[in-house]
């Protein structure tokens, strides 16, 4: 491959593997498959990009663009990894996560539990504030209550830290204060408002979405700082772009104070490359499916068109948009490309539940799924 021609990386992380691919401006096109690196992706990418490089026969500065598709984001949340997060609401609404909609994804069953909270009771704290539907302060924000919540927000060790006021869509404020302050007595802690994530009416979805945001951000937050320093110490000069779950593109340092916009960031390039494929193949109605090692996605492309949606669900070992199932997850209202998404992948740890029922997921034996002979096996049935 000629080193004079421009670059473009693509990559992909799963939670088994990492795939990298090179394409050149002339149509030559390199991929590579490495095992993932759980304690910092980022090792995988520049091992894949290097593998890559070395086979084109290019250097690493030749690189124009870098793109970026994730399952972390939507991993953590099927298998309930997340950071330990903690969530400020207005005095009266500690409960909003627990109260949710009355919709249940099993219609007859009286005994249904529904999933357990992100945040627990015993996280979730209330200040003293009031704001109006039209913005208006109806109670000033108690500078006390902040101080007090905020003391036993850092005694209980959180990682992250999700804002959502009532009426906050229509007036901010005290949203941004309580965030400046924690900031500042929370170092070190992902802090994140609603009225940054989703400024729309609704409290229990904008939550919901704010608490995932949070639940999230320290893991993706994290590992594209390490990319970003680790593509730019092997010379890579040019900007890296994330996927959306929308099938946009977002620049890392957006990713990485509003990872809920690539829950499924990952899935949804496959969706654009099926359908991409389906049109060139003259099939207009076509099912996809991306069968991964701790998941398996499927969508749905009608009329050559892909099928978009707001209301979406995420956790509990499925994520899903069905207007027919729900309540089974959490609340992510943000625009998504339409997939269905199981916790039940190729490397998906199996388990017996009381009653000798068995349960495949939604946890992972991940990268270190391998033969029981080789130094990478797992200690769990798969």
């Amino acid at each position: 491959m000629d080193a004079r021609i421009r670059q473009t990386l693509g990559v992909d992380i799963g939670g088994t593997f990492t795939d990298v691919v090179l394409l050149g401006g002339d149509g030559s096109m390199v991929a590579k498959k490495v095992l993932s690196t759980v304690d910092d992706y980022a090792g995988g990418i520049m091992a894949g990009l290097a593998e890559a490089c070395r086979d084109a026969r290019v250097p690493a500065d030749v690189l124009d663009a870098v793109v970026h598709g994730t399952t972390v984001a939507t991993n953590t949340i099927l298998e309930g990894t997340g950071a330990r997060t903690a969530l400020i609401t207005t005095s009266g609404f500690r409960d909003v996560l627990e109260l949710r909609r009355i919709r249940i994804p099993q219609l007859y069953n009286l005994l249904y539990e529904k999933p357990a909270p992100l945040v627990p009771r015993r996280l979730r704290f209330e200040v003293d504030e009031r704001v109006g539907p039209r913005g208006e302060v109806v109670r000033p924000l108690g500078e006390g209550s902040v101080d007090d919540a905020l003391d036993r927000i850092r005694r209980a060790g959180v990682q992250a830290l999700a804002i959502c006021l009532l009426h906050s869509y229509a007036n901010g404020d005290h949203e941004r204060r309580i965030a400046a302050a924690a900031r500042a007595a929370l170092p070190g802690v992902f802090v994140t408002c609603s009225a940054d994530i989703l400024p729309e009416i609704r409290e229990y979805e904008r939550t919901s979405t704010t608490v995932i945001n949070a639940y999230v951000g320290p893991i993706v937050e994290h590992y594209l700082r390490s990319l970003a320093r680790q593509l730019r110490g092997a010379g890579v000069g040019a900007p890296l772009r994330v996927m959306q779950s929308n099938g946009g593109i977002m620049t890392a340092e957006r990713a990485m104070t509003r990872p809920a916009y690539i829950v499924e960031s990952g899935p949804a390039a496959g969706v654009i490359a099926s359908a991409h494929a389906a049109r060139a193949a003259g099939y207009p109605n076509v099912i996809t499916l991306d069968m991964g090692g701790t998941t398996a996605k499927a969508s749905l492309i009608e009329d050559g068109a892909i099928t978009k949606t707001f209301e979406y669900e995420a956790g509990a070992g499925i994520n899903l948009s069905s207007q027919l199932v729900k309540g089974g997850g959490h609340a992510l209202r943000l625009p998504l490309i339409d997939i269905a998404e199981i916790g039940a992948g190729g490397g998906s740890i199996v388990s017996i539940n009381r009653g000798g029922s068995i349960q495949i997921g939604p946890r992972s034996a991940g990268a270190v799924r391998a033969p029981p002979a080789t130094v990478r096996a797992g200690t769990r049935p798969r």
